[in-house]
């Protein structure tokens, strides 16, 4: 529906949350940002917001900040199910996600991505493919990837695309977020504390596609058991594109003979094999037919696609080569905040010297501890998880005197692994866990290791890519 609010109310004063106020402003509604934490204990300045005409309330939130208003925007940290949402609801007020306020103005389709894991890689990979046929100006990326999607299509208009990262988070206060094609990647556990469930996290993901009508495409994961069993809550009307990794499917993107290939409506279409594709694994294999075919149902040329996947390397903090150390080569994979994506950082070497640990999420650690006993050799644990994973490592197996303990320090863990590596170890930091005990966001822990590494003593090589685009900062 377009834009009509007149009075509306921000609740959760972060990225997405300081977009909203920004972009409802801009469209005429009389703003009000409140956030339960207190001013001085946010990462904003608020002023520019301010100088808006935003009205800013922190602290204690109760039902008297609803008077008046039409509109309520929950930003995705924020639960549904906080008291203050909940009377909106029940008062009869529109509750909407950020991501509905971007559809609220957008004046071009969305092609949106979801899953446990790889979105941030599909995403910003599917940008690239876009671009080919609308170009860097009219190609937007934004959402669950660190960009208010607002922002972006406020930016974009119209006759452009729009790439979107969509999170569980996200979909929560979402009731008819439409994507013109929606993929699916995976789901496996995560954020069940959040959503209270493995069953409404997986809802929360088929929201994405729920209001999508004839015309629009879903792209689904057929080697995902859960993501495949989606075709069936697909509404009338919309078309499925699977796409696999392992079977020879009639329809729908498949290897064929290592290469990527597109069967739709009685034609075959040829990408890349899989040894030229420039992101490397086998999860990765599985990202890019989901970004081709998302950007083919976008419209783009097959043949204009296949230089982008060739050059495309990665997205930083996912399996991130930026240094070696003494011949030792160093990646960063703090993206990987379960342990799904962390058993997927594990496949792609042997010889590792692992870091991990942090906020732990409390689910079953039974098969990536399984892979840790398989491909590490040495793990250094931090954070708030780090005796559990201690116990479990040990249950599985893995050598008690190769497990070692950094506490709440990054510059330890890193200390140990300079220490304990060896040319043709490869040391990782893959964390399994989310940040929130040592750092805001992963994003933060990612770089801070980054930088630790960097500053080791010994001789530093960095690629030469990283040279070229950083001026030789990591």
């Amino acid at each position: 529906m377009p834009f009509t609010a007149n009075h509306m109310l921000v609740i959760g004063a972060g990225v997405s949350g300081f977009a909203a106020a920004e972009i409802g402003r801009k469209y005429g509604a009389a703003v009000t940002l409140s956030d339960a934490k207190i001013e001085s204990d946010l990462p904003f300045d608020f002023e520019p917001l301010r100088k808006l005409g935003v009205t800013c309330v922190f602290g204690p939130q109760t039902e008297a900040l609803l008077d008046g208003i039409d509109l309520v925007v929950v930003a995705p940290a924020v639960p549904v199910r906080i008291p203050l949402v909940q009377a909106a609801y029940q008062k009869g007020i529109r509750v909407a996600s950020e991501v509905e306020l971007a559809q609220d103005i957008a004046l071009s389709p969305f092609y949106a991505v979801t899953g446990t894991n790889g979105k941030t890689t599909t995403t910003t990979l599917l940008g690239k493919l876009l671009e080919t046929k609308y170009g860097k100006e009219k190609t937007g990326v934004g959402g669950n990837i660190g960009v208010a999607l607002s922002l972006v299509a406020d930016k974009i208009g119209k006759d452009g695309a729009i790439a979107a990262e969509i999170s569980s988070f996200q979909m929560e206060a979402s009731a008819y977020f439409h994507p013109h094609v929606s993929a699916v990647l995976n789901v496996t556990p995560d954020h069940i504390i959040r959503h209270g469930s493995m069953d409404v996290y997986q809802a929360m993901k088929e929201r994405m596609f729920a209001d999508e009508t004839q015309g629009d495409v879903v792209v689904l994961n057929y080697d995902d058991e859960r993501v495949r069993g989606m075709k069936a809550r697909v509404p009338e009307g919309v078309r499925v594109c699977f796409f696999s990794r392992k079977e020879d499917l009639d329809e729908g993107v498949v290897l064929k003979d290592d290469t990527i290939v597109l069967r739709w409506d009685g034609q075959e279409l040829p990408f890349v094999t899989v040894d030229e594709l420039g992101i490397k694994g086998p999860h990765n294999v599985e990202n890019a037919m989901a970004a081709i075919a998302v950007a083919y149902f976008a419209g783009c040329d097959a043949d204009a696609m296949k230089p982008v996947l060739k050059r495309f390397a990665g997205v930083e903090h996912r399996i991130e080569y930026f240094a070696k150390v003494d011949g030792v080569k160093y990646y960063n994979d703090s993206k990987a905040t379960n342990t799904d994506s962390a058993i997927k950082a594990l496949e792609t070497f042997k010889h590792i010297i692992l870091i991990a640990g942090g906020d732990d999420k409390k689910t079953d650690l039974t098969d990536f501890m399984a892979k840790v006993k398989e491909r590490c050799d040495a793990l250094i644990l931090i954070g708030d998880a780090a005796m559990r994973f201690r116990d479990a490592a040990a249950d599985a197996g893995f050598p008690e005197d190769q497990i070692y303990a950094a506490g709440y320090s990054m510059p330890r863990a890193v200390q140990l692994a300079h220490a304990l590596a060896l040319v043709g170890q490869t040391v990782l930091l893959s964390p399994a866990c989310a940040s929130f005990d040592m750092y805001p966001d992963m994003a933060h822990r990612g770089r801070d290791f980054k930088q630790l590494v960097c500053a080791l003593p010994g001789k530093v090589e960095l690629p030469e890519d990283l040279v070229e685009k950083d001026g030789g900062h990591a």
